[in-house]
């Protein structure tokens, strides 16, 4: 197995209709801090927009994403899409508005594509072969690595190159072109309802508690680091412009964690390889909050980065093991809402330990709830696989998935759910 198996037209396309749905959502948040800066009391309005966003996201991606149908998804995403450039275009033409219209328009613009990510995914699974599903996910988290990266940059420039709504007019123009881009993928994935035994789509949802838990753990620790890192260093009295760099570190970092973790296969279960890596980007932050010197910072984040990275990539297997297909798409948009959770709430919780404590104690503090978040997914996990007996696979990175012996597992039927 190689990346060579993931290389086709159809996930050529799949990429830039990704990018398309995808970049906005990255935007949205520092291009809403722009767009009213200006006025009285901007930043703090600029606040509660992003925070109004995010808020949409975390009520849309659950409940569309369990109303998305596999055999009508491009139809469902399309509307979304489309809905929510609709939010960003009004946004972007009426940045002088109220308070009470400019929230309703953010609200609509997170809320409306927020099932887009669930969706895209398990788009991608169904174009490339079973085997090489770790590659194809290990990709999309390098894409998205490098959306991240490239986005703060682009609202930044555009908003005082051009104007402060130029970057929310972009973000409307590249949702409405991934509509577009839509038809040219699959109308949708096979899935087959009956693999849900007559589970209720909550409950089969709720099976999967332990997986968005850490992975709302992993992106949190790192959106800490993120928040508190300009105070941070100037606690260590380090220039506060070596935030952008450190962070495009990170950026870079993650990137490359994606495409190593698809080289090779990993010799633990995805519990125990998830929980390993976890630890391990946790100490990594600690050690940035303990170092004192950019220069040792940067290879710290760097290795969070490529750690946190290979985290995503895992709890996208997993939860592969833990729902039937049919189910995967709403499995992803609620990750999707949880790790969103958890950044707001880590966003709460920096702010409010600042205020007592200096910057690395906050760090540290933050890594030690992570930890907390980590063992308790991983002992979910665990009591959910029976101690091992459904969950003993190693986990395949350039090979295939191999059972508690080694031997390679063939995968039919409700199993096809699984890596």
């Amino acid at each position: 197995m190689t990346y060579r198996d993931v290389v086709s037209k159809k996930v050529m396309v799949w990429a830039l209709v990704s990018v398309g749905a995808r970049m906005p959502v990255a935007m949205a948040p520092l291009a809403l801090v722009f767009l009213v800066r200006e006025r009285p009391g901007g930043y703090a309005l600029g606040a509660l927009l992003a925070a109004v966003y995010v808020a949409g996201e975390i009520v849309g991606a659950p409940l569309l994403g369990m109303y998305l149908r596999p055999e009508r998804a491009r139809a469902h995403l399309a509307v979304g899409l489309a809905a929510g450039a609709t939010g960003f275009t009004g946004l972007g033409l009426l940045p002088d508005a109220p308070a009470a219209v400019l929230a309703p328009l953010a609200f609509l613009a997170g809320a409306a594509p927020a099932a887009a990510t669930g969706g895209l995914r398990t788009l991608l699974t169904g174009l490339v072969a079973q085997r090489a599903v770790t590659q194809a996910l290990s990709v999309e988290s390098t894409l998205v690595s490098a959306i991240w990266a490239l986005s703060p940059v682009t609202v930044t420039g555009l908003a005082l190159g051009a104007a402060p709504r130029v970057p929310l007019l972009l973000a409307a123009g590249l949702m409405g072109a991934s509509v577009a881009g839509l038809w040219l993928l699959p109308a949708g994935w096979a899935a087959n309802p009956a693999d849900r035994d007559g589970v209720s789509m909550p409950r089969l949802l709720a099976r999967g508690w332990p997986v968005y838990v850490t992975g709302a753990a992993s992106l949190s620790v790192l959106a800490l680091a993120e928040l508190v890192l300009p105070a941070l260093l100037e606690q260590r009295a380090i220039a506060v412009g070596w935030s952008g760099p450190l962070l495009m570190g990170l950026a870079l970092g993650s990137g490359v964690g994606a495409i190593l973790y698809g080289l090779r296969s990993w010799p633990w279960r995805l519990p125990t390889l998830s929980l390993v890596l976890m630890c391990g980007v946790s100490a990594c932050i600690a050690l940035v909050a303990l170092i004192p010197r950019a220069g040792w910072m940067a290879p710290a984040l760097a290795g969070a980065g490529v750690l946190q990275a290979s985290v995503m990539v895992t709890r996208n297997l997993t939860l592969r093991e833990a729902l039937p297909p049919s189910a995967l798409a709403a499995g992803y948009s609620v990750m999707y809402a949880a790790v969103g959770l958890g950044y707001a709430a880590t966003g709460s919780l920096a702010g409010a330990l600042l205020r007592f404590v200096a910057p690395s104690t906050a760090i540290l503090a933050g890594v030690g709830l992570t930890l907390l978040l980590t063992v308790a997914g991983a002992t979910g996990e665990y009591r959910r696989t029976g101690s091992g007996s459904g969950g003993g696979r190693t986990v395949s990175g350039a090979g295939g998935v191999a059972g508690p012996e080694g031997a390679p597992i063939s995968r039919g039927g409700h199993a096809e759910g699984g890596l």
